[in-house]
């Protein structure tokens, strides 16, 4: 406070050690002046307002950013550029949950703490699959758990679509998924025949072979834990059902039957 050229003593400092314990984070002291005394008291008894903001699992950072943004009246632009600031991974960075940010914060320190408990959270599972964290190896799972959770109709199925993604990629054949197209700006964007012929993104798997160069979207702990445990089966091939469930298949003759039941 004395950097801030606020007028503080030595007294002061005493006066706050026998009132209590300074709080860490934001607190909220109120907009009238406060006496020393009360603004001692404050310091130790404030409480910040929170808002709580909730990252769906497969949004993609665009599209949670401008949630943020509208939630927290940040500014969008601002809260982009510091993320590209503060991570290299342009995808994926995020872990969908729900968060508790106090109101006023900066746009700054919104991605910062974001950023910052999403690592943790990463680092501690993969500390329990693997007793290690090798962030490399982490997001190329990171990034096969984000084309299964474009994919995948429920959780129960992403280990199957896992399957399917490692069987292609064995058989040396190119993943032809269309949730990789919807990425950023077009996380909910219909995919159609256009613009999987124009798309010349990372992001086109039918495209380009094996899998993208970067995560798709922000991936729950389910999707990333079907792309390091996917399903032993033979199946090279899915199509949504008119239930909105995948039927699977290994025979290409199989799926062509699927796709002409599922469009009946």
């Amino acid at each position: 406070m004395n950097n801030k050229n606020i007028n503080v003593s030595k007294l002061d400092s005493l006066l706050l050690r026998f009132i209590g314990s300074p709080q860490s984070g934001w607190i909220n002291i109120g907009k009238t002046i406060s006496t020393r005394g009360d603004f001692l008291h404050k310091l130790t008894t404030a409480k910040a307002p929170l808002q709580n903001v909730t990252l769906i699992p497969g949004e993609t950072t665009y599209i949670f950013l401008k949630q943020l943004s509208n939630e927290l009246n940040l500014d969008h632009n601002v809260l982009q550029r510091e993320y590209e600031q503060q991570t290299k991974y342009i995808e994926g960075a995020f872990v969908p949950n729900t968060y508790s940010l106090p109101m006023g914060i900066t746009e700054k320190m919104a991605v910062k703490i974001l950023l910052g408990e999403s690592f943790s959270q990463m680092k501690d599972l993969s500390m329990k699959i693997f007793g290690t964290f090798n962030e490399k190896r982490w997001f190329r799972f990171v990034t096969i758990a984000s084309i299964i959770e474009k994919e995948s109709a429920n959780i129960e199925e992403m280990p199957l679509v896992s399957s399917v993604i490692y069987n292609r990629i064995k058989k040396g054949m190119k993943l032809q998924m269309d949730g990789t197209l919807n990425y950023g700006k077009n996380s909910h964007v219909r995919v159609t025949p256009k613009m999987i012929k124009e798309d010349t993104s990372i992001y086109n798997t039918y495209l380009h072979s094996g899998i993208p160069a970067a995560p798709v979207c922000n991936v729950s702990f389910d999707a990333i834990k079907a792309a390091i445990f996917p399903a032993k089966t033979d199946y090279l091939y899915f199509m949504k059902s008119k239930s909105g469930k995948h039927n699977f298949s290994r025979n290409y003759s199989t799926h062509l039957a699927n796709i002409k039941r599922a469009t009946k």
